[in-house]
């Protein structure tokens, strides 16, 4: 029997603190994204000051202990989030889950790093503390509906870069025959890199084509370039649009912590936990 009450009672306070946690929906779930949201801003703004030498002089053991603060915070809900889902392997293994992970795993290993000749490594883990940004994916719903927009439109996005590095290679090629090595073009690689340069409109300069037909065909690579841009953008736009008449609940697996579901679900469509 008590066996029984015991379990209830811890049945009871993951509950909670899975809607607390992973329910966007409720007061007390909205005000968790919305703290949380701030602590993820003020820690990105610690790493960002921390890279600055004349900062980092005068507030560095300041900056530290925030730093080290935010750390603990975010290792306390990353232990939270682990408790209160049903299967927290699958969490752990999962897109956020291992964002959570990467969040406070340098600084922790910074720890083992120490002495003058590991100071380039420890500059390369506290870097890494910046993939708490993506940790902002978890507390917005709009991240959802773009993250469903650029699924649906995977198939369609993946031609079209197939298409274009198509394009990129065979203009390359043609401006590799045109120009010949006495003007920068000195291989095919080398052109279609300039094609690429060119056709994304970034346009470095390192080299350009110095005869008329070349030039010519750099002109008609420009024009494409701005057509080429729009048509990634058209994409996604359209699925975006669909994704917002299309919304689903924003309602969380108690098991997976997988969200997605349709707003007349009773089970999910994931692991068939019911919701």
């Amino acid at each position: 029997m008590n066996a029984i009450i015991k379990n209830k009672s811890d049945r009871r306070w993951r509950d909670i603190l899975f809607e607390i946690i992973f329910e966007a929906d409720t007061p007390a779930g909205k005000w968790f994204d919305i703290v949380l949201i701030i602590c993820i801003l003020l820690s990105v703004i610690t790493i960002m000051l921390d890279s600055v030498s004349s900062i980092r002089a005068k507030h560095g053991e300041l900056l530290y202990a925030v730093e080290w603060f935010f750390t603990i915070l975010f290792t306390v809900e990353y232990i939270f989030r682990l408790l209160c889902v049903g299967k927290p392997i699958r969490y752990a293994v999962s897109f956020f889950g291992i964002v959570d992970l990467l969040a406070i795993l340098p600084t922790y290993l910074s720890l083992l790093f120490f002495g003058s000749s590991y100071l380039l490594v420890v500059r390369v883990l506290r870097v890494l503390r910046i993939f708490r940004v993506l940790k902002l994916g978890h507390h917005t719903k709009e991240a959802n509906v773009l993250r469903t927009a650029l699924y649906v439109s995977r198939r369609k996005i993946l031609v079209f870069l197939f298409v274009v590095l198509t394009m990129v290679v065979i203009i390359g090629s043609l401006m590799y025959v045109i120009e010949k090595e006495e003007n920068g073009f000195t291989s095919i690689p080398r052109c279609v890199y300039w094609a690429i340069v060119t056709l994304t409109t970034v346009g470095y300069g390192d080299i350009s084509p110095e005869t008329g037909p070349g030039q010519f065909l750099a002109a008609i690579v420009m024009i494409l370039g701005y057509s080429i841009i729009a048509v990634p953008t058209g994409i996604v736009t359209v699925e975006l649009s669909r994704a917002h008449t299309e919304q689903s609940s924003c309602q969380a697996c108690p098991s997976c912590s997988a969200e997605g579901h349709d707003r007349d679900a009773k089970y999910c469509k994931f692991c068939g936990t019911k919701l």
